[in-house]
């Protein structure tokens, strides 16, 4: 699959074998770390089908709308750590590599927005993902439509 092999879900990637390898050192018996290891994973879980989400349609609010889950999910694995050490966690230390490759991963997040076409859209009449420039009232011609005929 084509999103595989972008270097965003490539650094996610990096991201999910270093919080399954942090969080393997949760104590086994601290239900508080079970329960953050468990949204902490999903997160990252949650990025990487968000990512190829984004891929397999053409759509600029489909898009968007994937890469704000993913931007929230980013944001909650990077305050993650937070509470670590409070809970019981004595490795805490170690979360800040998390944090260094969730900023290397907001990096790479701009550039694989940039990509995205933003004459692809289909009004968003909730406003909330159209285009710059695009209100939720615009009415498309039919020549704005013309991409949902390409084949790529």
């Amino acid at each position: 699959m084509k999103c595989f092999e972008l270097p965003i879900y490539k650094k996610s990637q990096e991201i999910f074998n270093v919080l399954e390898t942090i969080t393997s050192l949760f104590p086994e018996d601290n239900d508080y770390l079970k329960s953050i290891k468990g949204d902490l994973l999903g997160d990252i879980m949650l990025i990487q089908a968000k990512i190829c989400s984004a891929e397999a349609v053409k759509l600029y609010d489909i898009k968007m709308e994937n890469a704000t889950i993913i931007r929230k999910a980013a944001r909650n694995i990077f305050v993650g750590g937070n509470t670590l050490e409070y809970f019981g966690f004595s490795d805490s230390k170690y979360y800040n590599l998390v944090r260094n490759l969730i900023e290397e991963f907001r990096l790479l997040f701009i550039d694989w927005i940039s990509s995205f076409n933003p004459n692809h859209y289909i009004v968003d009449n909730w406003g909330l993902f159209n285009p710059p420039g695009i209100s939720p009232n615009h009415i498309q011609s039919d020549d704005e439509l013309d991409f949902l005929d390409e084949h790529e």
